[in-house]
């Protein structure tokens, strides 16, 4: 097996953003900057080429097939414990259901995407089979190779740490809005979306790839991440959305703080 320390990260970085911001920018030039509502989806799309190809070509190139066939493995790899399918699919929805319930002491003029909705069977089927794609796409970089690649460099929290901020910077282009540096509230809400929770549930993933070696785990952790996104999520107002999105976030950073502390405690009981 190809040692994952000869996998440089910066490339991969630079690489994934060449291509994704790249694409979109072929399709809808200095137009997709920012965004109209009806070029979302398009965006939405083309982007991940970026994460998917970059990895691929990297792998291929400092590791050859044998590199690309255990990234194979990895994806294919589902005989791992109960309990990390369980911390992979649930925290998510549980840490989305919180912030709601969060949410309603401030607020209760609002509800939940699938209680506005007409079609619940097709934005289920939306959330399900859009989560599985888009978890494919990004893991197979995010996952399959940056994570890989700083695996014996670096802690999982700095690991975590790292692929979260680019991840966010990354998503840049996409929830970029017209007025986000004219009003402070859409500039923050900006920051919020980019910054204030995306690392924290990278550091969760990051973990339990480094306990199960499954690649096809990290893509279920994050279908269920955009599934609750799109189901769950509160439709709520400008002001609103800022105060649920750091109610998520503190809710995830409590979690990477519990992990940080179990580790802790393993650590000193393997020294012990």
């Amino acid at each position: 097996m190809t040692k994952s320390s000869t996998f440089p990260i910066f490339p991969f970085f630079v690489l994934t953003f060449f291509i994704s911001w790249g694409a979109i920018l072929a399709i809808f030039g200095m137009d997709a900057i920012p965004a109209t509502e009806e070029q979302q989806e398009v965006i939405g799309m083309a982007i991940l080429l970026g994460p998917l190809l970059s990895s691929l070509l990297l792998l291929g190139i400092y590791g050859g097939w044998k590199s690309i066939s255990d990234l194979g493995r990895r994806l294919l790899r589902w005989k791992v414990k109960f309990r990390w399918y369980l911390l992979a699919i649930l925290t998510a929805p549980v840490t989305t259901v919180g912030g709601i319930a969060l949410l309603s002491i401030f607020s209760n003029s609002f509800q939940p995407h699938f209680l506005d909705t007409d079609d619940l069977g097709g934005l289920l089927l939306l959330g399900l089979m859009g989560g599985i794609i888009v978890g494919m796409c990004e893991e197979i970089g995010w996952t399959g190779y940056a994570a890989l690649a700083l695996k014996p460099r670096s802690s999982i929290f700095t690991s975590g740490l790292i692929i979260g901020l680019v991840w966010g910077l990354w998503h840049f282009i996409l929830f970029w809005q017209e007025d986000s540096f004219s009003r402070p509230v859409s500039f923050f809400l900006l920051m919020a979306q980019l910054f204030s929770w995306l690392p924290a549930y990278r550091i969760l993933m990051v973990w339990i790839f480094n306990r199960t070696n499954s690649l096809l785990v990290a893509i279920l952790m994050h279908a269920s991440l955009v599934a609750s996104l799109a189901i769950i999520d509160p439709i709520v107002s400008e002001q609103e959305l800022l105060i649920y999105i750091l109610i998520r976030a503190a809710l995830l950073w409590i979690l990477v703080g519990i992990l940080t502390g179990i580790m802790h405690w393993d650590y000193v009981m393997r020294v012990k």
